[in-house]
């Protein structure tokens, strides 16, 4: 009882927060000259000098964050404050993070996101096709508060809406469910509200930043950034076969997180509710704290990242609600900012036990994707991922009492290629193809054949402001 009227007012809390930001941000700026609040204007140029310092006293630090944040982080502490990926995640410091920003009073609003129009054709005697959108938006701001940095932050996503069916086809990807059957060939579309999250983060010394993240809906301290999110990712509208084995908590209830970060190091811990979404994806899912996860993160250097996290979670399964899963994770990132463009890698293992049964699972990729000529992107995934005996029942119910076994690893192989066209004023255009070949283990070859191939064609959309 006291766990969901506690969950209740914090689902108020973060809500009010968020509107009372967007509402504030908006009434400073009807009072604040406009000459003050353009992108890239000192809002302080027009004021005394000692206006000036009576700011800069009652806002210690502020000032210079706000500058910074058209530029790329030149330590681990300024990317983490950025927060410019879902949860508390970190990709290497030199990583883009293409969006809009504006000055607002003392807030600094932001947003970013990407929609794909996707056409999708397989091949086999498993293989589908379908016209679906993949899509995910993110508005944003961040203000000093006292002495520390104010961040809420919410993510939507209209999939539930542009992913008909509940599933898009996927060969050989499994996991959750779609009217009440377990989803076999297909990837679930996220929740209309992926994140909603506020954060808080207090400076700590030249070299501490100490850090608390609360969301009813968010990402915690589990895994590398997730696949929507990932540079490497980026052009790339399909998920990762290993996404449930790797990043498919980045969509959690009941999230807190604390980490704290010196240097180049961080260190932090989650508790969440354990228990994936539910197939109705328009709704806010709540429960318990009862799972929970650690990770520790290095930025060695401007383009290196890297990360390893543990996780319990409890029942995370809605057909097999008996089951627990423990989770470990471990990844590299590397980014390469180049003269007209950037290249951006992971490499990444994902791992689960099912503690009931013993049953192991791994997952294994390599992804990415380089940016060239300003205009001009190519990618490529490879991954090695096991896959269960669920895979034999497309489309059905699963029978009672269903022992989930190892049934073969499959290998895919994806390439492909955009180019930016302009089309709409700071957002970036992108027609584009991929191709997957996959590779069928000895037990699915007759359902599947030996290589079956997936083709997508897309159009991407995606807003920036300064660089792509």
């Amino acid at each position: 009882m006291w766990n969901g009227a506690i969950v209740k007012i914090a689902y108020k809390a973060v809500a009010v927060i968020f509107l009372f930001t967007l509402v504030s941000g908006w009434a400073e700026s009807q009072v604040v000259p406009a000459e003050q609040t353009s992108p890239g204007h000192d809002s302080h140029s027009q004021k005394s000098a000692p206006d000036q310092e009576m700011d800069h006293m009652q806002m210690p630090g502020m000032h210079q964050h706000e500058m910074k944040m058209d530029e790329k982080p030149k330590t681990f502490i300024e990317e983490m404050q950025h927060h410019s990926v879902s949860g508390t995640s970190a990709e290497p410091n030199s990583t883009p993070t293409p969006m809009l920003m504006t000055m607002k009073g003392p807030w600094m609003l932001m947003f970013h996101g990407e929609a794909f129009l996707n056409a999708l054709q397989q091949s086999g005697p498993r293989g589908s096709d379908k016209v679906f959108s993949t899509n995910w938006f993110m508005p944003m701001a961040q203000r000093q508060l006292g002495r520390g940095t104010l961040t809420v932050r919410t993510m939507l996503s209209f999939e539930p809406g542009t992913v008909i069916g509940r599933f898009y086809p996927e060969l050989f990807q499994q996991g959750e469910t779609a009217f009440g059957k377990p989803i076999v060939d297909g990837q679930h579309p996220h929740d209309f509200i992926m994140e909603l999250a506020a954060l808080y983060d207090l400076k700590v010394g030249e070299n501490g930043l100490l850090s608390f993240y609360f969301a009813p809906m968010g990402d915690p301290a589990m895994g590398p950034t997730a696949y929507p999110h990932r540079a490497s990712a980026s052009e790339d509208p399909i998920a990762p076969l290993g996404h449930h084995l790797q990043d498919s908590t980045h969509i959690a209830d009941d999230v807190i997180t604390a980490g704290f970060t010196y240097k180049i190091a961080r260190i932090e811990a989650s508790g969440f509710h354990g228990r994936e979404p539910d197939e109705f994806r328009w709704d806010i899912d709540s429960g318990k704290v009862d799972s929970w996860s650690v990770r520790a993160t290095v930025n060695p250097a401007q383009n290196w990242s890297a990360q390893y996290s543990l996780a319990h979670l409890t029942s995370p399964e809605e057909l097999h609600p008996e089951e627990d899963l423990q989770r470990m994770t471990a990844s590299i990132m590397y980014n390469r900012p180049t003269a007209r463009g950037n290249w951006a890698s992971t490499l990444l293992w994902g791992r689960n036990r099912t503690l009931d049964t013993g049953l192991v699972s791994n997952g294994y990729l390599a992804e990415s994707t380089f940016r060239f000529a300003e205009r001009n992107y190519v990618w490529g995934r490879i991954e090695n991922a096991d896959r269960t005996n669920e895979l034999l029942l497309p489309n059905q119910f699963e029978p009672p009492n269903l022992q989930e076994n190892s049934i073969g690893r499959v290998q895919a192989y994806t390439a492909g290629y955009a180019h930016d066209v302009d089309l709409i004023p700071h957002v970036a255009t992108g027609i584009g193809a991929q191709i997957t070949l996959y590779n069928s283990p000895d037990p699915l070859k007759a359902a599947y054949g030996n290589h079956p191939l997936g083709a997508v064609i897309f159009l991407r959309f995606r807003p920036f402001g300064k660089e792509r």
